[in-house]
């Protein structure tokens, strides 16, 4: 389908490119452009094929992936947005991804449904963490003062829906796990987490994790 997410896929394991093709290729909305098994062919592939999303491993022959991930991000031709996906839980690894501008940071034994999740939420300009690590990222990154008057006067603007879907992503629930606690659909929750964005001044779903629990909202 044209309007499909378009995706490249580096890891120096075949197995594991399999793998995630046969995941990610099973959703109506998501196509895989190619592969790489290095950071410098994902740098060469990232050009050629112009992907929406990269899921880059970490360690690889010749470049590693966060060498890679920086340079793929800081080029504004390519656009593309990558999720780090490795084996190694890693708190180096972790922030050096986010640092080097991720829009995801998952570990390979997250389930299909993650991974399908993150790219998806990656394509769509938003961020994205592994359950397993959100807590070290609001640890680090939340330790700064809390609440001061402007932000907690951009929280009373949110309704009490747009409050419960934040609480949510403090919980690193993905779209669909918030779509079912709030019986409601998965579009109706892309809005409210946008609108979430919009009103709190944050640009992505991590910051919005950083806020709620700097507010005692998780």
């Amino acid at each position: 389908m044209s309007d499909a997410i378009r995706v490249l896929l580096v890891d120096d394991h075949a197995v594991m490119r399999a793998g995630f093709r046969m995941i990610l290729e099973a959703q109506p909305d998501i196509t895989v452009v190619g592969e790489a098994a290095t950071g410098v062919q994902a740098l060469t592939a990232a050009s050629d094929c112009r992907p929406d999303v990269i899921c880059m491993d970490v360690q690889m022959p010749d470049m590693d992936g966060l060498d890679a991930t920086r340079r793929i991000v800081a080029d504004p031709a390519l656009r593309a947005a990558v999720v780090v996906v490795t084996t190694f839980d890693r708190d180096d690894y972790l922030f050096q991804a986010l640092d080097a501008g991720a829009s995801g940071f998952l570990l390979k034994n997250a389930g299909p449904e993650q991974l399908v999740e993150a790219v998806r939420v990656a394509a769509a300009g938003d961020a994205l963490l592994a359950p397993a690590v959100t807590r070290r990222v609001i640890e680090r990154f939340a330790a700064s003062p809390g609440a001061n008057s402007r932000t907690t006067a951009a929280l009373e603007t949110l309704t009490e829906r747009e409050h419960d879907v934040l609480r949510l992503l403090a919980d690193a629930r993905s779209n669909a796990e918030i779509a079912a606690e709030l019986y409601i659909g998965e579009a109706t929750v892309k809005t409210h987490v946008s609108n979430v964005l919009q009103k709190l001044g944050v640009r992505d779903r991590v910051a919005a994790v950083v806020y709620a629990h700097r507010h005692g909202l998780a």
